[in-house]
């Protein structure tokens, strides 16, 4: 059994942003409507309990609690500060962080005081420059929210601030520059930026992709939007005079083709070591599931009446964990497949009407493997001239 490291915890199941591509609420799995908006502390009380069961018996001295939604800052700054609390003892170290839209922490001060008093690390979602990110983050009112999450940023850059900021996550758009998506994340100063490939499936696919299912790993000839893309985000981070900022995607890459270890789901073939708890106390898997169908996520568990040691051995988890041998033999006969480990488990699902399960390469293959193969050739390439120059 894999112990689980990481609890990412629903602790609000509402948004006050209405984002067009978002996995909860415009995707296949509609469960949030039936679920408590916030995560009372009875409940937190009972994750609490099974984390710290969890930690003492598979000997764990550090774990990560993930503070998620919706939007966890809707929970507000008495409720957040009393289920940080309830949540501190759980193992000898815990790790706190929390992803927002950064929108209530403007409309709300006292949360920047819970979350310094908790040392929680915040990441916050900005979706590049403003007609890039106003084109799908917008409030309910149909309004751009750039300029607010800006605001935000401002805000927790701030010399007082700055100690929480853990850095942006930013959703890749064919519409928008990479290179001008990228310096626009940089005008923040973020720690580390995450780039995240939209959600989509074989049966759902993301904008500008048509393709069927392979049968023969990538040949470097299919057409690779996203790829491209990337390339030249990666390219404009790669190639400048100095460190600007970390980017995950392309750090834990380059880890993978040294021969290192990824600690992304994303990539490589780490077995899952990440768990979800919903409002209601409900176990699930990973919640990019919730693009593939209506309880895709769901395993049946909740925390009143099973431990994550159940959950770590549920069928739904082992599966994820099998790292070669869970994947299908286009994957396998790829010699890529130990660097992009068959992509996110979520981008593998061929469609309700296709056999194998999730035994298939990610929707995003082809732009997986000509984004692996550019980062390789510029490694090699630099690894050259530094054996030269030496």
């Amino acid at each position: 059994m894999v112990p689980f490291r990481q609890f990412l915890l629903k602790v609000h199941s509402r948004c006050n942003l209405a984002c067009d591509y978002c996995y909860m609420y415009e995707a296949a799995d509609q469960s949030w409507r039936r679920r408590p908006r916030r995560m009372e502390l009875a409940t937190v009380r009972r994750v609490a309990r099974r984390i710290a069961e969890h930690a003492a018996g598979c000997g764990l001295d550090e774990v990560g609690v993930i503070l998620h939604g919706g939007e966890p800052l809707l929970v507000g700054a008495g409720h957040l500060d009393a289920l940080l609390a309830e949540l501190a003892g759980v193992a000898p170290r815990v790790r706190f962080s929390l992803q927002t839209n950064g929108l209530r922490l403007l409309d709300e001060p006292a949360l920047l005081e819970v979350l310094h008093r908790h040392r929680v690390a915040v990441g916050v979602s900005l979706d590049g420059a403003a007609p890039d990110h106003d084109r799908h983050r917008r409030l309910p009112s149909g309004g751009g929210s750039w300029e607010r999450t800006a605001g935000a940023l401002r805000l927790l850059g701030s010399d007082r601030h700055r100690e929480l900021f853990a850095g942006l996550l930013c959703v890749v758009d064919l519409a928008a520059d990479p290179v001008a998506t990228y310096e626009a994340l940089l005008e923040f100063a973020p720690p580390r930026v995450d780039l995240l490939l939209p959600h989509g499936t074989w049966a759902a696919q993301p904008a500008g992709v048509r393709r069927s299912l392979p049968t023969r790993p990538p040949s470097g000839e299919d057409a690779a939007p996203y790829g491209e893309w990337l390339i030249a985000a990666f390219d404009r981070w790669y190639g400048a005079p100095r460190r600007e900022t970390g980017v995950r995607l392309f750090e834990e890459l380059a880890v993978l083709l040294l021969g290192g270890r990824a600690a992304s789901e994303a990539v490589g073939l780490a077995p899952v070591d990440l768990v979800v708890v919903e409002t209601d106390g409900t176990i699930e898997q990973a919640d990019s599931l919730k693009v593939v169908a209506d309880g895709a996520a769901g395993t049946g568990l909740d925390v009143f009446r099973h431990g994550f040691g159940e959950a770590a051995a549920h069928p739904a988890f082992r599966g994820r964990q099998r790292g070669l041998d869970g994947l299908g033999p286009v994957c396998a006969a790829c010699p890529l497949v130990r660097v992009c480990g068959g992509g996110l488990y979520a981008h593998r699902y061929p469609g309700p009407d296709a056999g194998g399960g999730f035994a298939h390469p990610s929707v995003y293959c082809a732009d997986l493997d000509r984004l692996i193969r550019h980062i390789a050739g510029r490694l090699r390439a630099d690894t050259a001239a530094a054996t030269r120059g030496g």
